[in-house]
């Protein structure tokens, strides 16, 4: 069963499924170049908890954690990379949802040699 972050508004409430935001940072990263390929087993292999699609989101009080498990793709900065997936998932998630993003955690957990 999916799960909900709710959003209340002047007009009634927004609820969008962790399914959806976590399709949102998934995108958002893989536009970054130099992310090699986002997946639940790197994520499941890291911190031992189901990640939907390598994303794992949070809500705390009005803002959205947002753990992300990918590989970088060798030949690349990965403090650079990291730092630019954090910034495009940022701004996809709150600029697509309207939630702010009060931390992007990006969890390396490998190096992809496939272009």
């Amino acid at each position: 069963m999916a799960e909900y972050l709710t959003r209340a508004e002047e007009n009634g409430t927004i609820n969008i499924a962790e399914d959806v935001i976590a399709a949102i940072v998934t995108d958002a990263a893989k536009q970054i170049e130099g992310v090699g390929p986002a997946g639940q087993n790197v994520g499941e292999q890291i911190s031992g908890k189901k990640a939907v699609r390598g994303v794992r989101v949070e809500k705390v009080e009005d803002e959205i954690i947002v753990d992300i498990f990918l590989m970088a793709r060798y030949g690349y900065a990965i403090p650079e990379v990291a730092q630019k997936v954090q910034i495009a998932v940022s701004d996809a998630v709150s600029g697509m949802t309207g939630f702010p993003v009060k931390e992007v955690n990006v969890h390396v957990g490998g190096i992809s040699f496939n272009v």
